[in-house]
C-alpha cells in the first residue's frame, strides 16, 4: 500500500473532473461488457461471539473499524480452508 500525504490528498480532492487525465484509461466498449456479470456482495450476519480479551483489545487499539478488520482476518482464514479443504 502506498502512503500518501494529507497535503497530496487535499490537492487531489481539489481537482476538477476536467483536470483529470484519462488518456491511459481505455473506453469500456461492447467487448468489455460482453462477459460481464453482476456479483452480489457477501452479506454480513450479526452474531454473538466470545473472543479473548487480549484479541479484542489488540484490534480495538488499531482504532475505528476494528470489527471490519476482525472480519477480514476471519474471511481470509475461511478462504484458505476452502482452498485446501
Amino acid at each position: 500500500m502506498t502512503n500518501i500525504t494529507d497535503k497530496r490528498l487535499k490537492a487531489l480532492a481539489a481537482r476538477t473532473d476536467a483536470q483529470i487525465d484519462y488518456s491511459e484509461i481505455p473506453e469500456l466498449d461492447e467487448a468489455f461488457w460482453k462477459d460481464a456479470r453482476m456479483i452480489e456482495p457477501d452479506r454480513t450476519q450479526s452474531v454473538t461471539l466470545r473472543v479473548k480479551k487480549s484479541v479484542l483489545e489488540t484490534f480495538k487499539a488499531q482504532g475505528k473499524g476494528y470489527q471490519t478488520r476482525m472480519n477480514a482476518v476471519l474471511e481470509t482464514y475461511a478462504r484458505s480452508l476452502r482452498k485446501h479443504g
